[in-house]
């Protein structure tokens, strides 16, 4: 086990006295580290019965990351909830303008508040925002403080790094998995958003995975797939290009290249 630097002992001391003053949460979580941490943090703070960790079970969340989130419930002894939000049949949201996260969080947020007032009355809603996403264009932390969603990393000045590291000082299992954003952020703003096209990015990235490349973004744009791996995995991606251009084809895009640029987390957002 890493040992704890004293910024990060410092920094956990306060996260457990956030969590204490917070006294009974509901946390939204995706299957990412982020989110994963926090509920874990919950759980170990609260106790099983105080922290609930939610998870959504929406068309943009890959199939994945939801039952990564499921078993990362079970694996840890957390107590969780599933629901089902509707984000997608808001035509606010499917038209995907450059405020979209804004709609997705805002019925994320609003559907958990609705769970806590009929079933976990005094619960706090929490997510797991940290301090880093501070410097990135991140309209759903305007839905978070709408909806009254609180963020203790951000609140404890928590980073990316941070997080990982503190995950990985808990052994948790997705200490090193890379992000992965919802599927929506796959297509360049402007651009319908429908369950099919959801489906297909899911699909492609599902190949690009059983080729080896696991941080991987297939970026939609209409009929074509632009594949994004890391700098350094490019070459090994062209290698390979032909087989997966194939596979790539047959779940129903018409064209496919590859980004020589390389995976850039964000990479859509240069259009803002």
């Amino acid at each position: 086990m890493k040992n704890l630097t004293d910024d990060l002992k410092v920094k956990l001391s306060r996260l457990e006295e956030v969590f204490n003053n917070y006294e009974k949460v509901l946390v939204a979580l995706s299957g990412g580290v982020d989110s994963c941490l926090a509920a874990f943090l919950g759980r170990k703070f609260l106790g099983k019965e105080n922290s609930v960790s939610v998870i959504s079970n929406s068309e943009s969340l890959k199939e994945k990351d939801y039952k990564i989130a499921l078993e990362f419930c079970k694996t840890n002894d957390i107590k969780y909830e599933v629901i089902y939000t509707e984000e997608l049949s808001n035509p606010e949201y499917a038209a995907n303008p450059d405020n979209r996260c804004y709609f997705c969080k805002s019925e994320l947020f609003g559907t958990m508040n609705k769970l806590a007032e009929e079933r976990f009355q005094n619960y706090r809603i929490l997510n797991g925002n940290n301090y880093s996403d501070l410097g990135d264009y991140r309209p759903g932390l305007n839905a978070a403080k709408e909806q009254e969603s609180f963020a203790p990393f951000i609140e404890c000045k928590i980073t990316k790094k941070d997080i990982r590291d503190l995950a990985f000082y808990f052994n948790l299992s997705v200490w090193d998995k890379p992000a992965s954003p919802c599927l929506s952020s796959r297509f360049p703003y402007g651009e319908q958003i429908t369950k099919e096209k959801l489906k297909r990015v899911e699909e492609a990235e599902e190949i690009l995975n059983e080729f080896g490349f696991d941080e991987v973004r297939v970026r939609s744009y209409g009929d074509k797939a632009k594949i994004e791996v890391p700098k350094e995995k490019v070459s090994i991606l062209k290698e390979k290009f032909e087989n997966i251009e194939s596979k790539i084809k047959q779940i129903g895009f018409s064209a496919c290249e590859v980004d020589s640029e390389g995976f850039i987390s964000g990479k859509l957002n240069r259009a803002l």
